[in-house]
């Protein structure tokens, strides 16, 4: 038989899996499915890029350009994500030069204040660190990063409950973090190198100097919600150092201090 004698081979058109109409209406739903992930991707893209200039725009021009230039600290306020701390619906001022509020009548703290507070406390890479008052868990990720261990107690437990989600989702492997009444501190582990209180008592518990070590740095605000001090304190023996370093204002410490 001669070559031009051959039967034509069957194309693909003449397959019934592959038949023109069947194709249409097999891959359209695909190429939207993909379509909404890849613009659903670079939406995120995006507004991840939109959180990075953000930061780098808050430290330098809230924290930098007001005094703060411990590198370290630096580093870590331009790296923590602020905006995985806060409420959804206020994402969008997570970088703010302000504080937010998170429920129950706590806030996260303005980011210099965090930001002056942790380079004040003089963070070393060997301490142990007593956080009273975790609020939405930011100052702890700030620490987490400067510090060895960060052990941190928040009285609202809803609080404490979240802010310990979402530290671990973050990948804050060091951070501890329990309900618990904050003026007593948490003696099972102490003692700590250094403490950090972000509610406001009319005195310093006494709880908490017990459990900080000989030589330990203590950063804590004291007063009425009108008439606060933030007060950086060191521990010599039976003696305690005190130096009054910024007026602020902080939510007060609950719990056994409003009963003292």
């Amino acid at each position: 038989m001669s070559e031009n004698t051959h039967p034509p081979a069957p194309g693909p058109a003449t397959l019934p899996w592959q038949a023109p109409q069947q194709r249409r209406h097999f891959t359209a739903p695909w190429r939207t499915l993909l379509s909404a992930l890849f613009f659903a991707t670079h939406a995120v893209e995006a507004a991840d890029m939109d959180y990075n200039r953000a930061r780098t725009r808050m430290v330098a021009e809230q924290l930098r350009t007001r005094g703060i230039s411990h590198p370290e600290v630096l580093k870590a306020m331009a790296t923590v994500p602020r905006h995985e701390f806060v409420p959804a619906r206020l994402r969008r001022y997570a970088y703010d030069d302000r504080p937010l509020p998170i429920g129950y009548a706590q806030t996260i703290s303005q980011p210099y204040v965090v930001a002056f507070m942790t380079e004040k406390l003089g963070p070393q890479a060997t301490d142990r660190v007593l956080e009273i008052g975790t609020g939405s868990g930011y100052q702890a990720a700030i620490l987490a990063g400067l510090v060895r261990a960060v052990y941190s107690i928040e009285i609202v437990e809803p609080l404490a409950i979240r802010a310990q989600a979402d530290l671990a989702r973050l990948g804050y492997g060091n951070v501890s973090v329990r309900h618990g009444d904050g003026y007593l501190g948490w003696p099972e582990a102490a003692p700590f190198d250094a403490i950090i209180v972000t509610c406001a008592p009319d005195h310093v518990p006494q709880p908490l100097i017990d459990q900080l070590r000989e030589g330990g740095r203590m950063i804590i605000p004291v007063g009425e919600l009108e008439d606060q001090n933030l007060y950086l304190l060191r521990k010599r023996g039976q003696t305690l150092q005190r130096e009054a370093i910024l007026p602020v204002r902080f939510v007060p410490m609950t719990g056994t201090a409003s009963r003292r």
